[in-house]
């Protein structure tokens, strides 16, 4: 038996699948629900690339900033360390200019000790000397020379103590600096040159380099 033959009326009419706006093409998703899904996952994808890129932006200007810090700081360290070694030079030169002002001050004071001291030990010697000549060589068991001798050695120790120390320079070629000269002798004894100290009469004090009281010769002529 034939199934009868549709009227116009209904071959016109779409199909269930025709009137849906959303029917899906043969084969996939229809090209509107595509196109959907396309814009939504590129507007999902924007704010990802916006916030790395932002991410990358800011960790830059961390890094940058962290740069800064660490020149600053190491200028500040140069900076301090300059400053340390100069007051280092500064200490040092202190130190050694305080050290060479007392041992001046000591030299001046114990010059100057030796200045007052000196008459006094040239007195002993001269004390010494002519009670030797007057006894002939004799005295040497007198208890009242003997207490002279040990003060003249005593005085003569606590100057050398103080880098104080004596010189005769007897044979010697005459200088100004370190002599003076108290008078010529015309015909030196012992074949001496011309200009050669031939007598002390006084021997001289120094301390270190520095002459404090010459000695006082007769110098050949």
């Amino acid at each position: 038996m034939s199934e009868p033959n549709p009227t116009v009326e209904e071959r016109e009419q779409p199909s269930e699948e025709q009137r849906s706006p959303g029917a899906q093409a043969p084969g996939g998703e229809a090209p509107a629900d595509r196109r959907a899904a396309e814009e939504q996952s590129a507007e999902s994808a924007a704010p990802t690339e916006r916030s790395a890129q932002a991410e990358d932006s800011g960790d830059a200007a961390e890094i940058e900033s962290d740069l800064d810090e660490l020149i600053s700081t190491v200028a500040q360290r140069d900076e301090y360390l300059a400053l340390a070694q100069r007051t280092q030079a500064d200490f040092e030169n202190y130190r050694k200019r305080v050290a060479r002002e007392a041992a001046a001050a000591l030299a001046r004071g114990a010059s100057a000790l030796a200045k007052d001291l000196l008459p006094a030990l040239d007195n002993l010697d001269r004390a010494l000397e002519k009670a030797g000549t007057a006894a002939g060589g004799a005295a040497e068991d007198d208890p009242l020379l003997e207490g002279v001798r040990l003060v003249r050695s005593e005085l003569a120790a606590a100057l050398a103590r103080a880098g104080i120390e004596s010189f005769s320079p007897l044979g010697e070629v005459f200088d100004p600096a370190l002599h003076e000269a108290v008078a010529t002798a015309e015909q030196p004894a012992d074949g001496l040159p011309s200009g050669a100290v031939v007598e002390v009469y006084q021997p001289g004090y120094r301390l270190g380099a520095s002459i404090i009281r010459p000695a006082r010769v007769l110098v050949a002529a």
